[in-house]
């Protein structure tokens, strides 16, 4: 059934109520203290090491977790958590190495760091870089595939979806970075609430379908069930090796996604810039927690939703409106499936995840824009006030060609039969190895010159694009015993570079461009700046360290298991 009831109506207004008056009252509580655009951006010395880490994964976990990564279980399997692992271990060393490079070089935004660190011509490059990213990619891509589930799940016009999100989240974000950090407390409450009831509804009904029951009896069935579906790392004969191109994952691309994603990332590293770096450590391993959990809630669903499938649960037209199978509807239906009650908690938890997200991503918007274009570039003595009046219709702006793009072409590059989660993946990618080269060694290689980090932004771009489209214009099926050419079944079956093993490739690409760059110009007397990094910086407390012996300890124990 298609549609909510009114229990589900009343569960869903009373989350809708708690967040908008918690968010107003916090507004209200802080509004005077907000005199400065820091404070209004990053929240600065105001934010709590819970506040800290729930932010970060509410902001995270969208509708291209729900939907397309549930949609990746769906496909693949348990093989698209790696992305939620890895990202626990890499929070670990964004806690030790990255941030505290930002905390003591007093680094609010990202394009900030490579003015600091480079020159003003780098920060602006990558500036509008982000911005485009931003909502091209990212906005855009939360707002379409949050409203597909949304629509799928209440039966309500996805148009009329689009437009309540994006208010929605227009609401939260225009009180700053306060109301969003301590309002993403709740939603992520209901987060996590309503995709353990998502979870164990999937196994209920595995269990169930099988003629017994229990949630042990409907992970084991859904274990033997779908077998192929338990694999951490892919052979290359597998049909979505593409995507996840073997060990790749754990010594390859799936580095540089998450070390750019979680610590080269104004929509992420913003949480834990206004605070301490004891109070940003600890909020950064509580978010690493967190996401261990995270395939629990987001993948197991789709994988249970694909057995369901398998036992004649859904039919094929419920799942695509053209026949062809579509992951992104696997867990929009697995909703529909809900008792009355429960699904408006899962609503809830959906709503929750998209709005925090899209919040979350136009106040990074917002932040960039205003302090790193529009004060450098057009109004260099704009005062505080003006500058958070700017920052506030920089996020309407933003929404709005969210909007548009979704509207326009939304269904064409994450419609029927696409998995959202790998566009989302593949076309960061191609930003990314530059990105991630260029704060490498502008932290830790004090001679890299700016035309070096000019050469990563641009030629890591070029380089990208080079090679996702090589395989049209030369045969490479050299490179098929080593995984590197392989099928893409979701493009047609034609052969291409793993966008992972692309980002591997770009990236070695740009550190040794870079390295002959800075040699070059270091022996014509080129001055580079630097920055204040000494090794105390990175010593950890005990109970910090400890912490993070039992992520990796767990990870371990997960990787040797699902192999």
């Amino acid at each position: 059934m298609k549609s909510l009831q009114p229990a589900d109506y009343i569960v869903f207004l009373i989350y809708f109520c708690i967040v908008a008056f918690y968010g107003y009252w916090i507004y209200r509580r802080k509004r005077k203290a907000q005199t400065t655009s820091a404070d209004y951006f990053l929240a600065e010395g105001s934010l709590t090491w819970w506040a800290i880490g729930a932010s970060l994964i509410a902001s995270n976990i969208s509708a291209e977790q729900f939907i397309g990564m549930s949609g990746s279980g769906f496909q693949m399997g348990l093989a698209v958590s790696t992305y939620e692992w890895m990202a626990a271990a890499t929070l670990v060393i964004v806690a030790v190495f990255f941030i505290p490079v930002y905390l003591k070089n007093r680094i609010f935004t990202m394009p900030q760091f490579l003015s600091q660190r480079y020159n003003d011509k780098v920060a602006m490059i990558m500036a509008i870089f982000w911005l485009a990213l931003y909502i091209v990619v990212n906005l855009m891509s939360i707002l379409y595939l949050g409203a597909l589930a949304v629509s799928s799940i209440s039966g309500l016009n996805i148009y009329l979806c689009i437009f309540a999100l994006a208010i929605f989240a227009v609401i939260i974000t225009l009180g700053g970075m306060k109301v969003i950090g301590y309002t993403d407390v709740i939603q992520v409450f209901f987060l996590i609430l309503g995709g353990l009831v998502a979870t164990y509804i999937a196994l209920h009904l595995v269990a169930e379908k099988s003629g017994t029951s229990g949630l042990i009896n409907g992970f084991k069935i859904l274990t033997s069930s779908a077998n192929d579906h338990f694999h951490m790392i892919f052979k290359k004969d597998n049909p979505n090796y593409v995507s996840l191109p073997g060990l790749s994952v754990l010594i390859g691309g799936m580095w540089i996604t998450n070390l750019n994603y979680w610590g080269c990332n104004q929509y992420i590293t913003q949480r834990a810039l206004g605070a301490d770096l004891k109070t940003a450590r600890s909020g950064i391993l509580y978010a690493a927690f967190l996401k261990l959990l995270m395939p629990v809630i987001v993948v197991l669903p789709g994988i249970g939703a694909y057995v369901l499938w398998q036992k004649g649960m859904f039919h094929t037209e419920m799942l695509s409106s053209a026949g062809v199978v579509d992951p992104n509807k696997a867990y929009p239906n697995l909703m529909n499936l809900l008792p009355v009650g429960f699904k408006g908690v899962a609503f809830a938890a959906l709503t929750a995840a998209i709005v925090a997200s899209l919040a979350g991503k136009a106040n990074s918007i917002a932040t960039i824009f205003t302090l790193d274009v529009y004060k450098k570039a057009f109004n260099k003595n704009a005062d505080e006030a003006h500058l958070v009046r700017m920052g506030k219709w920089t996020v309407v702006v933003s929404m709005l060609l969210a909007i548009a793009m979704s509207l326009i072409i939304g269904e064409k590059l994450m419609g029927e039969g696409k998995q959202g989660f790998n566009y989302i993946q593949e076309y960061t990618g191609f930003v990314s190895p530059g990105i991630l080269a260029m704060f490498l060694l502008g932290f830790f290689y004090k001679r890299t010159t700016s035309d070096a980090a000019l050469f990563a932004t641009i030629g890591g771009f070029i380089m990208s694009v080079v090679l996702k489209f090589l395989p049209m214009f030369a045969n490479l099926s050299f490179l098929t015993p080593y995984g590197l050419y392989q099928p893409n079944y979701a493009n047609k079956g034609l052969y291409e570079i793993p966008f992972m093993d692309r980002m591997g490739l770009v990236f070695i690409f740009c550190i040794i461009g870079m390295a002959i760059i800075t040699n070059f110009q270091n022996r014509r007397g080129v001055q580079n700046k630097g920055l204040i990094v000494d090794k105390s910086m990175f010593r950890v407390s005990k109970g910090f360290a400890f912490g993070a012996a039992v992520i990796v300890v767990i990870l371990t124990a997960l990787y040797s298991y699902f192999w």
